[in-house]
C-alpha cells in the first residue's frame, strides 16, 4: 500500500519550483545515444518515466553517470544491442523514441510496443509512415517494432494528423539521412522545439521547430553537448490549478511564462489573478471561481494533459461548463472518482458537461492515470475532510517530489505506507 493521505481544506500559499519538462526529457535522453561522444543533461527530472527510459538505455550498453539528482552524463560508445525488449520499457510511452534514435544511427532497431497510461488509442502509424519514408523497412512481430534500413534518405513527409510523438522520433531519425527531409503538419508543443534544440546543439542542421514546417539537412554525425532541458509547462499548470482550486496565492517558478499562455488565459477568465515575470507566474484566486468552456487542442492550444485539473476547478464553479477532449477518446475515466467527492459532472461521449457545486468532500478514490491522478489530489486539497489516494505510482511517473512540493505551499499531504500511517495522519490533522 503506497497511497496519499489528504486532510482538504488550506489554501495554498507561497513559491513552488518546476522542474525539467519529462515530454523533453525522455526524447532527448534518447537522442542522446546518436553519438559516440559525451553528452551533459541538466535539469533531468528525476521521475519515474525517465528513471525507467536510463535503464533501458544501460540494458543495451550507455553508460549513464548521475552526477547529481538532476544532471546526467551520457555515452553511448560501446552500445552492444539494437533490441530493446526488458520489462521496464514496455511500462512506458515514450520507449519508442528509442526506435528514431537508433535507426538514425545504426539503421536498425528493434524496441517492445510502448505502454504507459491508458487514456486512450495512441497509434505509431504516424511513426511508422514516417520512417518507411525514409526508406526503412518497419514490421511489427512478437511485441516488437523492427525497423532496418540499408541507409537512410531524407523524404517529404506529410503527417496526416498532429502528433508530438511521430514529429520528434522520425525529426530524430532524419537528422542523419543522407539528404534533405521536410515534416509537414509537424506538431508545435515546447518538447518539440527543446529536441530540435538540442540536436542541433550535437550539430545537426533542423530548422522550423516550433512551426508546423520542419526543414532538415542530414548530416554524416553528431557531438557531444552540454544541455539544459525546458522547464515542465504541464507540472506547472497543474501547480497553478492547485491555487486556483484551493482559493490559493501560489508563485510558480523557473518557468518560460510563455509556454503557459493558453493555461493562464482560462485561469483569468474563471476569474483568478495572474502575474508574470521573466521566469515565474503568480495564482491569486481571491474570488469565486467562474464558469467556461475549453477544448482541448495541439500547442498553442488548450493542452490535453491540463484537462483532468481545469475539470477539477470547474466542478468548484458558479454555473454551468463545458470541457470538451478531442485528443484522447478515454481522458474522462476519472469523473468517476470526482463525483464521489460530490461533483456533478455528465460525460457524453468526448464532452464533460460541470455543474459547479459549492464544495467537494473527502473520499477513498484512485488514480486512474498520471494527470488525472494529480488532479485528484488537487481536488482532495479542496475538499472538506480526510481523502486517501490509490495507485500514485501513476503519479510518481511524471511528477517529482509531489506531495512535498506541496506540503511547502501548506498542503496537509503525506505518503503514507501502512494503514498504521494512515491513523497516525488521521489523529494528527485531527
Amino acid at each position: 500500500m503506497e497511497q496519499y493521505a489528504i486532510r482538504g481544506g488550506n489554501p495554498l500559499v507561497g513559491e513552488v519550483e518546476i522542474g525539467g519538462a519529462k515530454n523533453a526529457a525522455l526524447a532527448i535522453l534518447a537522442a542522446a545515444i546518436m553519438t559516440d561522444e559525451t553528452v551533459l543533461i541538466e535539469n533531468l527530472p528525476d521521475v519515474r518515466d525517465t528513471n525507467v527510459m536510463m535503464q533501458a538505455m544501460e540494458s543495451i550498453g550507455v553508460v549513464i553517470n548521475r552526477l547529481d539528482r538532476h544532471t546526467v552524463k551520457i555515452n553511448a560508445a560501446q552500445i552492444h544491442d539494437l533490441v530493446i525488449e526488458d520489462d521496464y520499457i514496455k511500462k512506458i510511452r515514450a520507449s519508442y523514441y528509442l526506435l528514431g534514435a537508433l535507426l538514425g544511427k545504426y539503421s536498425k532497431a528493434e524496441v517492445a510496443l510502448p505502454g504507459g497510461c491508458n487514456i486512450g488509442l495512441r497509434p505509431i502509424d504516424q511513426h511508422i509512415k514516417g520512417f518507411r519514408a525514409l526508406g526503412a523497412n518497419v514490421r511489427i512481430e512478437h511485441g516488437l517494432i523492427i525497423t532496418e534500413a540499408v541507409r537512410l534518405k531524407g523524404s517529404h513527409i506529410y503527417m496526416d494528423v498532429v502528433t508530438v510523438g511521430a514529429t520528434m522520433n522520425v525529426m530524430m531519425a532524419a537528422v542523419m539521412a543522407e539528404g534533405k527531409t521536410v515534416i509537414e503538419n509537424a506538431a508545435k508543443e515546447p518538447h518539440v522545439v527543446d529536441l530540435a534544440n538540442f540536436l542541433n546543439s550535437m550539430g545537426a542542421n533542423i530548422k522550423g521547430a516550433g512551426t508546423d514546417v520542419i526543414r532538415i539537412k542530414g548530416v554524416s554525425k553528431l557531438h557531444g553537448t552540454e544541455y539544459g532541458i525546458i522547464p515542465d509547462q504541464i507540472e506547472a499548470g497543474t501547480f497553478m490549478f492547485a491555487a486556483a482550486v484551493t482559493k490559493g496565492d501560489v508563485t510558480v517558478k523557473n518557468v518560460i511564462p510563455k509556454h503557459l499562455e493558453s493555461i493562464s488565459a482560462k485561469l483569468l477568465e474563471i476569474g483568478c489573478e495572474i502575474e508574470e515575470s521573466d521566469d515565474a507566474v503568480r495564482v491569486v484566486a481571491a474570488k469565486p471561481l467562474g464558469h467556461t468552456h475549453v477544448k482541448t487542442l495541439p500547442y498553442p492550444g488548450f493542452p490535453t494533459d491540463m484537462q483532468p485539473q481545469i475539470t477539477v476547478a470547474l466542478g468548484l464553479s458558479t454555473g454551468t461548463s463545458i470541457v470538451t477532449e478531442s485528443i484522447f477518446e478515454n481522458r474522462f475515466k476519472y469523473v468517476d472518482e470526482l463525483t464521489c467527492m460530490g461533483a456533478n459532472i455528465k460525460v457524453e461521449g468526448n464532452t464533460a458537461i460541470i455543474d459547479g457545486v459549492p464544495r467537494y468532500t473527502g473520499a477513498n478514490i484512485t488514480a486512474p492515470d498520471l494527470r488525472a491522478g494529480a488532479a485528484l489530489v488537487i481536488a482532495a486539497l479542496a475538499a472538506d475532510g480526510i481523502s486517501t489516494v490509490d495507485d500514485i505510482k501513476y503519479i510518481e511517473r511524471g511528477y517529482e517530489d509531489f506531495h512535498i512540493k506541496l506540503q511547502g505551499l501548506g498542503a496537509q499531504i503525506e505518503l503514507v505506507t501502512t494503514e498504521r500511517d494512515l491513523q497516525k495522519f488521521k489523529l494528527k490533522v485531527g
